[in-house]
């Protein structure tokens, strides 16, 4: 296997577990349309692309947790980014993204095509008034092997568990892309980032926040 081979692969099974871990259920409705076997569905290509940054870059994914925190006080989000900014996730887990003009954007036509070929995934087509935008349906035998994959290499594990975070992160920003996309342009190093570069990482800023936050919590409880 080349090394463009092995990258297509990698990037197949991390959207797998990625789209297992994030998609919806789909109702009784929604299973007479869908293809068959079916189980859940993650709508849009730029919702996938933007839940996908936060997976490959653990950095930003942590400072959202310490966005969150800052905002509800809540001492799990402290924790949490704590966790990921404590270990080396950051550099070594890292998979850069470039900067298009709606965000974060990779080609991943070739990755679903591993996915697409024994129907783990199933990609369709759906035209809306304005657009042309592809829905991700995940089959029953694709939420078999992202779990027997993770139960047979615990290395994969990391990525279910790190996306179920990013699921909760979408569903406290909203599960529209445009709401996904709103907040992370608000991060200053990702939105000026010039168009068709590589989004930098944060990492070092957003140790040092957490070190400062800590700091302040330890303060608060002292008094």
């Amino acid at each position: 296997m080349d090394d463009d081979e092995g990258d297509r692969f990698s990037d197949a099974i991390r959207l797998l577990l990625l789209i297992a871990a994030v998609s919806d259920p789909l109702n009784e409705a929604e299973q007479q349309a869908a293809p068959k076997d079916a189980v859940a569905v993650l709508r849009a290509e730029s919702r996938l692309q933007k839940l996908d940054f936060w997976l490959r870059n653990p950095d930003y994914m942590a400072d959202e947790l310490l966005n969150d925190y800052e905002r509800e006080k809540e001492a799990i989000n402290l924790e949490l980014a704590g966790r990921i900014l404590d270990s080396d996730e950051p550099e070594v887990c890292a998979i850069p993204m470039l900067r298009y003009l709606f965000g974060a954007f990779e080609y991943i036509d070739q990755a679903m095509s591993i996915l697409g070929a024994p129907r783990l995934v199933v990609v369709v087509p759906r035209r809306t008034t304005r657009v042309l935008q592809d829905n991700y349906y995940l089959t029953a035998k694709g939420r078999e092997v992202a779990e027997r994959a993770t139960e047979q290499f615990p290395v994969l594990a990391w990525y279910t568990e790190r996306a179920r975070l990013v699921r909760a992160l979408a569903e406290a920003t909203g599960h529209s892309a445009l709401a996904l996309r709103k907040r992370q342009y608000l991060q200053r190093d990702y939105a000026q980032t010039p168009l068709n570069e590589v989004i930098p990482s944060i990492a070092d800023r957003a140790r040092a926040r957490l070190a400062r936050l800590r700091a302040e919590a330890e303060q608060g409880s002292a008094a």
